[in-house]
């Protein structure tokens, strides 16, 4: 059964940081896409930042260039966005999810394609 587990959100003051660590289990394949997606209530849910786990090629959304980084630990099978320079509007539940056996792509931010999703965590910024 594979498990995705988010951490590390909070509420920060705008300009501050976070580090978002999203553990998963229950799969061996090291190549996979494992990407963050955010989603405000009563908005769709959108894809912020992706890494193909095997060589590590990264996709970002425009709205977060320069200022997200995605990472990943493949020894604790952990992969992790480091969100700097926090704006208001970067309030949201934030969610891990995993494509497995299979690159990123141009399709990195589409939410169908992800089978595997953790159970969000919380990240509130104030101006």
């Amino acid at each position: 059964q594979v498990h995705l587990v988010e951490s590390g959100g909070g509420s920060v003051q705008a300009g501050g940081s976070l580090r978002l660590a999203c553990a998963a289990s229950g799969y061996t394949s090291s190549r996979n896409c494992v990407a963050w997606f955010r989603q405000v209530s009563g908005k769709e849910r959108e894809g912020v930042a992706a890494i193909y786990t095997d060589g590590g090629s990264e996709y970002y959304d425009d709205s977060v260039k320069g200022r997200f980084t995605i990472s990943q630990n493949n020894v604790n099978h952990t992969v992790y966005l480091q969100v700097n320079s926090l704006k208001p509007e970067d309030t949201a539940m934030y969610y891990c999810a995993a494509d497995l056996d299979v690159v990123c792509g141009p399709t990195w931010s589409s939410t169908w394609r992800f089978n595997y999703w953790g159970q969000g965590t919380q990240v509130t910024v104030s101006s």
